[in-house]
């Protein structure tokens, strides 16, 4: 068996795997208290679910999952929330003082006091498995605790878990949704252990999923529920060849092999393909060809950037449900004879392909509708600088406003110190004349 373990930090990663872990229970047949009825059989009678699940004495299937965070609401709408039978307390792991958005916090004081009984507990699942493949590392780098937690345990596991694959499901800031000044700060700080310390990452941008949910799904005003299921179909469609047998399936090894020609290059963008709400379902095909043009479009990409400004260095492709090779070797065909999509010059046109049969699931009074087959891009492309330069060009726009406002301030306080010397002069110079005429009359 190739486990995985997965690893969830602050709030966002959190509440990401809240909605991982109830599509994996709900595509296995899992219920909320972890029991499996007798009557279901699960992705076709095998047991790869495993790789995800551990399996009790008491037929419990228990998530082979951490969840931290320094501060304890989060975690404490988990021990309460609807799937809090499915998680073994030890499991969720949370501290009395967040990080106040600060990387050092995170990464220096409070995190640092907690990080160890984090390792313990991941040793545990670590122990408990026949042959661990890697890790699937969630957090969010503009907050406190998924930048400055998170960039400790990735060094951490480095040292402990060194020739294990590591995987990173990243949301950096937004350039216009921002719930904080640092966050810039957070992400550049954090982006250093991202690029030393993560085989993959694969980088979302909450900015580009509201956007997708307001034009595809007819969301007004998206909530981070609506965000963090569109979120879990991607990681679902990307760890669906872990969870079930197929005949094209696709290892976490793989996707560093295939996707990654330099080990400093491996930052990804993401796209999904239907994002389609029910209404419209009824109403459209949805061929291969149509899905893989779609998951290719700037408008389905899960980060803030346009690709048809850069060059892809790989690409992979993962189908699921009703398709055959015969028409994802022509939809890739066509893809390539288009002019928008470039690849560079020292990499081959190469683009990896996998196909699991299991049709993708969504959650019963969800918005995404139930499709017969879907596809979920990972490329490797130029573009994702676009993602990293808004965060770099904001902590400029932000130190030359601190330039600014000090020297300003500066000037402001010179004059007043000019001012008050002035008025003391000119005090004591009426005291002296008052003083000089009092004398004259007496």
């Amino acid at each position: 068996m190739r486990e995985c373990i997965s690893i969830h930090i602050g709030q966002a990663g959190i509440q990401v795997g809240n909605s991982c872990w109830e599509l994996y229970c709900l595509e296995h047949g899992i219920q909320a208290d972890g029991q499996m009825p007798s009557d279901v059989t699960v992705g076709g009678g095998d047991d790869a679910f495993n790789t995800f699940f551990s399996e009790t004495g008491a037929g419990k299937h228990v998530p082979r999952a951490v969840f931290v965070d320094l501060e304890p609401t989060v975690i404490d709408e988990v021990r309460t929330g609807t799937y809090r039978q499915l998680f073994h307390p030890e499991q969720l792991i949370s501290g009395k003082e967040d990080a106040a958005n600060n990387f050092a916090r995170g990464h220096y004081t409070i995190g640092k006091e907690i990080v160890d009984l984090c390792l313990d507990r991941i040793r545990k699942l670590a122990d408990n498995c026949t042959g661990l493949q890697g890790f699937l590392v969630f957090n969010a780098v503009g907050g406190g605790t998924g930048s400055g937690l998170g960039s400790l345990l990735l060094e951490r596991l480095s040292v402990d878990y060194g020739k294990k694959s590591k995987l990173g499901f990243t949301i950096y800031p937004s350039p216009q949704i921002s719930t904080s000044v640092v966050e810039p700060y957070n992400s550049v700080l954090s982006t250093h252990s991202l690029l030393e310390h993560t085989d993959v990452a694969v980088l979302l941008d909450n900015e580009a999923i509201y956007d997708i949910c307001r034009r595809s799904l007819d969301i007004e005003r998206p909530t981070y529920t609506n965000l963090n299921r569109l979120i879990s179909q991607v990681i679902s469609s990307l760890t669906a060849s872990l969870r079930f047998d197929g005949a094209l399936n696709v290892d976490v090894n793989e996707f560093q092999t295939n996707l990654v020609p330099y080990p400093r290059i491996h930052f990804m963008l993401s796209s999904y393909a239907p994002v389609i709400s029910a209404e419209k379902a009824y109403h459209e095909q949805l061929s291969v060809a149509e899905i893989t043009t779609s998951a290719f479009e700037p408008s389905s990409m899960m980060a803030k950037c346009d690709p048809r400004h850069g060059k892809y260095m790989a690409c992979c492709l993962m189908y699921r449900g009703d398709v055959v090779p015969k028409d994802v070797n022509a939809a890739v065909a066509t893809i390539k004879t288009k002019r928008t999509i470039q690849f560079v010059d020292w990499c081959p046109t190469g683009f990896k392909c996998g196909i699991n049969y299991q049709p993708p699931g969504v959650v019963p009074g969800g918005d995404l509708a139930k499709v017969q087959r879907a596809v979920c891009m990972i490329s490797n492309s130029t573009s994702v600088a676009e993602v990293k330069v808004s965060s770099l060009r904001l902590v400029r726009i932000l130190l030359l406003w601190r330039r600014i406002m000090r020297r300003s301030v500066l000037r402001v306080l010179k004059m007043m110190r000019v001012m008050m010397r002035a008025s003391t002069k000119q005090f004591w110079f009426h005291m002296h004349l008052n003083v000089s005429s009092s004398m004259l009359f007496c």
